[in-house]
């Protein structure tokens, strides 16, 4: 017996499933696992859905980085990765498992059914990546980022038109992870009459300083300046990594 419907007959409630998330599944016990709450659970050992929820999460940052890239080549690592965070976020995830029928197809125990359960945003979130990370198992790399492309790709699309980006947030978070320490502005120079001024702003890494930039409030020029720095430190890493 090589195919799946020899080995386990598709009940058509599944198969609907299956379509709307867009992937077949060779070895059903998998997608079951990924759909089963530890509160139902009644016996002991591995909580399969929380490994699987790990996976996924894993994979889905993956995943949309790498869609991201594609589609904004020219992005700066910290436009990128304030992308990915407004994508990858309880509330966002929570959507999709409701749009794909999860919060209907997953198992509850008797009390997180009476709570509500299937409308929490942090199990539905949960469902979903334990789904993704599910699909990873079963068909790998590429089968994966296939449905994360269905499931986000208009999301993708739009993005630029949907969040204001905070270069002086995406600045801050980009050297702290790679520098342990925290950026720094100086007005080093400011122009003008009082309603119509004009700010220099200088920013500054371990008193080394990273970029300039300019507005018509200091806030603007600290934009200006974060976004300036953001471009040359993606460069640096860029060479960095060659």
């Amino acid at each position: 017996m090589s195919t799946r419907e020899q080995v386990r007959p598709i009940a058509p409630e599944v198969a609907a499933l299956e379509r709307r998330i867009g992937y077949s599944f060779r070895d059903q016990r998998l997608l079951e696992a990924a759909l089963t709450h530890t509160s139902s659970l009644v016996e002991p050992g591995p909580r399969r859905m929380e490994q699987l929820e790990f996976l996924g999460d894993a994979v889905l940052g993956l995943m949309l980085g790498d869609l991201l890239l594609e589609q904004y080549p020219l992005a700066s690592e910290g436009e990128l990765s304030q992308y990915r965070a407004a994508l990858v976020n309880t509330q966002s995830l929570a959507r999709k498992a409701r749009a794909l029928g999860l919060d209907q197809a997953i198992r509850l125990g008797r009390g997180e059914e009476k709570s509500g359960g299937r409308r929490k945003d942090r199990i539905l979130a949960a469902s979903y990546e334990a789904v993704l990370g599910a699909i990873y198992l079963d068909g790998g790399c590429q089968a994966a980022r296939a449905c994360v492309a269905i499931h986000f790709g208009e999301d993708i699309t739009h993005l630029p038109s949907r969040i204001e980006f905070d270069a002086k947030t995406a600045l801050q978070e980009l050297c702290q992870a790679r520098y342990r320490s925290a950026p720094r502005y100086l007005v080093v120079n400011q122009a003008g009459p009082a309603h119509a001024r004009w700010f220099v702003v200088e920013v500054l890494l371990d008193d080394k300083v990273l970029s300039r930039g300019q507005g018509k409030s200091k806030r603007a020029a600290q934009q200006d300046a974060a976004r300036n720095a953001l471009r040359v430190l993606s460069g640096n890493h860029t060479e960095e990594r060659n």
